[in-house]
């Protein structure tokens, strides 16, 4: 088992992820992190990130074969540091209509939905969206004022999709920034407590995506400190 120190991220191998992009992400910043399907780590290590490619229903089943949705409920139990990413923020929701319906984690409220193929003008949609959209900050989020997360991110930034599904979340007030696609304004990241998520992929999102894990590994490091208290 890899020694296990305040500042260790451990990345959630459930077979379905760009896992070495996030690893590289994290080094450039200063997290020592480590690909890991181990429960012992999971709950341990200073933060956790769940990223993800792929289909929500192959992911479920790859979480429960792996006997890790106990796991990530658990540690997102214990209140610290938690990152989703791309799928990874989808299957933290309550379901997704993906392929005719999977449940997820169902640790937020909310189900996740496929982009309008066409748009109200009877125009043909491209599915998925791939590529560079901007994201807005959601100004009524209670954390808005001061998101540790959102440090030095400029309203409207440009980040990287890749995506047909995004997600609806029941409480809108956990909606941290929106992103429009065509006709459909979306959630692009949310934050609940000490869970962080987001539609884009930081790791493909040059200068100003890896600011956004240069944040969140302060925010495992203060978090770390804390409980040194």
């Amino acid at each position: 088992m890899p020694d296990l120190n305040k500042h260790q991220v451990a990345i959630i191998d459930y077979g379905m992820g760009n896992l070495f992009n996030v690893q590289r992400a994290c080094a450039s910043v200063g997290l020592r992190s480590v690909i890991t399907a181990d429960k012992d780590i999971i709950l341990q290590a200073g933060g956790v990130i769940l990223p993800g490619v792929g289909a929500f229903g192959d992911a479920m089943n790859n979480l429960k074969k792996m006997d890790l949705v106990g796991a990530i409920k658990d540690r997102i139990g214990l209140s610290k540091p938690f990152l989703g990413i791309c799928l990874g923020m989808q299957l933290l929701l309550t379901e997704s209509e993906e392929f005719g319906g999977h449940k997820g984690l169902d640790v937020i409220k909310g189900r996740v939905i496929k982009f309008n193929s066409i748009d109200k003008a009877g125009r043909k949609i491209k599915v998925p969206q791939v590529g560079w959209n901007r994201v807005f900050f959601n100004k009524i989020h209670p954390a808005f004022q001061g998101a540790p997360i959102l440090q030095n991110i400029p309203d409207g930034e440009y980040m990287y999709f890749v995506h047909s599904y995004y997600a609806v979340l029941d409480d809108t007030s956990f909606v941290l920034t929106k992103t429009n696609y065509e006709d459909t304004e979306y959630c692009s990241a949310l934050l609940k407590d000490s869970i962080c998520a987001t539609q884009f992929h930081p790791e493909k999102s040059g200068l100003k995506g890896l600011r956004v894990f240069k944040n969140w590994a302060q925010i495992v490091s203060a978090h770390s400190e804390l409980m040194k208290k």
